[in-house]
């Protein structure tokens, strides 16, 4: 089957490091021709220059998401649209299997799964949203839902792709959500025009890295824009709710507080400024002017595809923990080649494995030879390493391509 062309979008901002990451993370997409539109404040731009890769660039320095997005779809020339975030890498088979489903004519939107920073557990699969704002749970399994008024099934902004003429026939993301419900907010507004697909084995890995609203810890410093989203966003599709003395979204909020401040993750100065900001937020998104949608009619820039991606053989390489520089220079040697490559690190133990995107182009998995890679029970899992290889190598094939298996010797180092 012939994909149809894409544009990844990647919204940036001062996450110049994070950015630079997702970017070599796409440049070994096994998708054969598609885009990178990176929009970034000026110090995410200079790191992206500096991957070396062929991409389009626009400069913008504000925490607004949705703004930031429409200037990414001005400059997309392809008629499928991806978007993933600054602090998320892709594994290889990302966007090809996020843009199959568009060969149906009545798809107009696509979602994938998302692993957390553990590179193991699921943060997200699939749900529907709410016009209160509220997520709803779904079945975890591929489907091709319409949505109803009201109802629509949620895109992960971070894993998710539409078609572009579906974009631009509601007016793209509106500028009033900085950050919250954005996606959700268009999600609503396509219910109607077509179905959007979810996507399991299309899967990034999310990092939550630290912002101006939130720590590396996930601890949020401000809700100030949380609220003021969610302002904005029952405005349009729930004003009647707007205007109730209690608005559940900003009561979850307030609860996220009080089990913050309980288990003694904040203080209660803290608490109460991030009460605080929450009253004031919701103050400024019921002021927010909504819908001024930017004007996307002007034709974009022609397509600029990234040079050498597509599909391209994969090695697992494998090997104990006193192993790991040898494991890592090999590895960083077969990726400069070119090959889709990821380590396995095992030590004697019952650790839970990790996996992390290196910067030298590969995938490291570490943990014990005893531990959990799946989080399914058993935690403990006693196995020889050539049994426990061989079942890692079949977790890994349908996410990264692992067409050969290099094991390095066991013998241990001299002491």
């Amino acid at each position: 089957m012939t994909l149809p062309a894409a544009s990844v979008i990647v919204v940036s901002h001062h996450r110049p490091e994070a950015l630079a990451l997702c970017l070599k993370a796409l440049a070994l997409q096994d998708h054969p021709l598609f885009e990178i539109i990176a929009v970034a404040d000026p110090a995410g731009l200079a790191a992206a220059r500096q991957t070396g890769l062929a991409l389009k660039t626009v400069l913008f320095d504000q925490a607004n998401i949705s703004a930031a997005r429409n200037l990414g779809l001005a400059q997309a020339a392809a008629p499928i649209v991806a978007f993933i975030d600054d602090d998320a890498v892709a594994d290889p088979f990302w966007l090809s299997r996020l843009v199959v489903p568009f060969d149906d004519p009545a798809v107009i939107a696509s979602t994938g799964f998302v692993r957390g920073r553990n590179g193991i557990s699921l943060q997200w699969q699939a749900c529907e949203v709410d016009a209160a704002g509220l997520d709803h749970p779904l079945p975890p399994v591929a489907a091709r839902l319409p949505g109803q008024p009201g109802r629509a099934v949620k895109t992960q902004g971070t894993n998710c792709a539409f078609r572009k003429s579906a974009l631009l026939a509601i007016g793209g993301f509106d500028p009033a959500l900085h950050f919250y419900l954005d996606e959700a907010d268009v999600n609503l507004r396509l219910v109607g025009h077509g179905l959007t697909a979810i996507v399991p084995e299309a899967q990034v890995h999310h990092g939550y890295a630290a912002s101006a609203r939130r720590g590396a810890d996930r601890i949020p410093l401000s809700l100030q824009e949380i609220a003021a989203s969610i302002a904005v966003f029952l405005r349009r599709h729930a004003p009647e709710m707007a205007e109730a003395e209690s608005v559940p979204a900003i009561e979850a909020q307030r609860a996220r507080v009080a089990a913050l401040l309980r288990r003694r993750k904040i203080s209660q100065d803290q608490a109460t400024t991030l009460l605080t900001g929450l009253a004031d937020g919701w103050d400024d998104g019921m002021r927010r002017p909504i819908g001024q949608f930017p004007d996307l009619g002007t034709p974009p820039p022609d397509l600029l595809p990234l040079a050498g991606t597509g599909p391209r053989p994969g090695r697992l390489i494998a090997g104990r923990i006193w192993q790991k520089a040898r494991l890592l220079n090999a590895a960083a040697v077969a990726a400069s080649r070119g090959e889709i490559v990821t380590v396995l690190c095992l030590a004697p133990t019952p650790r839970a494995h990790r996996v992390v995107f290196d910067p030298r182009g590969f995938w490291l998995q570490s943990g014990g030879l005893f531990g959990w890679s799946d989080r399914t029970p058993p935690r403990l899992r006693l196995q020889s390493f050539s049994a426990r290889l061989a079942a890692e190598a079949r977790r890994i094939a349908p996410l990264r391509p692992v067409d050969r298996i290099e094991r390095f010797s066991a013998i241990p180092p001299l002491t």
